[in-house]
């Protein structure tokens, strides 16, 4: 157990909370014209943000103060939680409904999702599994497959909802963690193709996943339908050149992009501050993946190193995701961009996850 504390990681802080400003004027600005003919306030959406930023914010610091090792302690209750937010949401009267999916339970006037509660819990469970059993995990029986059983029962799960998107970030986030811990290549080889056959039998299972599929390959072949997003990010980000139109600027959130403060904000703001403001954000991205590498090679044990290689996978996940979909180089699959776009359960949850990552730079050898 680590003893001895020092500060916790200052260019850490300094790109989350840049992260963070950039995203809060953003969603404003993206929010503010549909805000203001929906709910007669171009500030509704700007508000909500601000009020999970700040909320988010007193807990990443919180956080940051409680040892990380804590954690290991509550991850058991913290996965079966977890489970039984995901069996609640399905239940009618318990959870809400939008877009054809039921990922939201409401309390009060907001609501929260529980598969981002179980990213963040898998992590935690994850890391716990993998110190206590490295040896094992060479073993496709004692030590992959449990571990798999458990990551896949929660993505299946996840997938009831349906919510394809955040099952994917938990599942590719838990891959990382597990090859990391010395897991047989020849395994994975095995389980990845399972894993396509399955993927492409969720793919076919449901005919709106397929018309994602082949509108990212050629989206103007059904511009008006499962195209018409994707064309109109493009539209976005094609006109803004180098230097942007200018920030409040952009001409497709004039009811162009649907909802444009959520999965297509990098749209948005591409569109408004041009490639070099994109540029600006993928670079604050890439220190925080520098940061994140860095303090799981310092932590002084295995359980620090696997927590944070988990956090900073899931981060890059959701970023290449999001990115790549807004680009047209991905098949629309509503993850949102960390720290920018709308959402309260992932905004605050993802500050919280920033708080463990600085607690463990806190007891970092580097």
């Amino acid at each position: 157990m680590p003893l001895k504390k020092s500060n916790p990681d200052l260019i850490l802080i300094i790109v989350t909370l840049s992260l963070l400003s950039i995203g809060l004027i953003m969603v404003y600005s993206a929010s503010a014209i549909w805000a203001d003919y929906k709910f007669e306030d171009s500030f509704f959406f700007a508000k909500r943000q601000m009020l999970f930023a700040g909320v988010g914010i007193i807990a990443m610091f919180f956080i940051m103060n409680v040892d990380y090792w804590t954690w290991r302690t509550w991850a058991k209750i913290l996965v079966i939680v977890c489970f039984v937010l995901l069996v609640a949401v399905l239940i009618p009267g318990i959870g809400l409904e939008r877009n054809g999916s039921r990922s939201w339970i409401g309390v009060g006037a907001f609501s929260i999702q529980p598969s981002e509660f179980m990213k963040i819990a898998m992590i935690v469970f994850l890391a716990k599994y993998l110190s206590e059993r490295q040896k094992l995990i060479t073993s496709f029986k004692k030590g992959l497959l449990p571990s798999l059983s458990l990551v896949f029962l929660a993505f299946g799960m996840i997938m009831l909802q349906p919510d394809l998107g955040t099952g994917t970030v938990m599942v590719g986030t838990c891959i990382v963690m597990i090859f990391i811990s010395g897991a047989r290549i020849w395994h994975f080889a095995i389980l990845g193709l399972l894993g396509l056959a399955g993927f492409t039998g969720l793919i076919l299972s449901a005919p709106y996943r397929i018309k994602r599929i082949t509108s990212f390959m050629d989206p103007w072949q059904d511009p008006q339908n499962s195209g018409f997003q994707i064309i109109q990010s493009l539209f976005a980000i094609g006109p803004g050149g180098l230097f942007g139109l200018g920030l409040g600027q952009s001409r497709q959130k004039f009811f162009y992009l649907p909802e444009p403060q959520t999965d297509f904000i990098f749209a948005i703001l591409s569109e408004e501050l041009g490639f070099i403001g994109g540029s600006l954000v993928i670079l604050l991205f890439a220190l925080l993946l520098w940061r994140g590498i860095r303090i799981a090679l310092g932590a002084p044990d295995l359980y620090g190193s696997f927590l944070a290689v988990g956090i900073i996978a899931m981060v890059a996940i959701q970023v290449m995701i999001n990115i790549g979909v807004v680009t047209g180089l991905m098949p629309v699959t509503g993850i949102t961009l960390p720290f920018l776009s709308y959402g309260g359960s992932s905004l605050t949850l993802m500050l919280m996850a920033i708080g463990v990552l600085l607690n463990i730079s806190r007891y970092s050898r580097y």
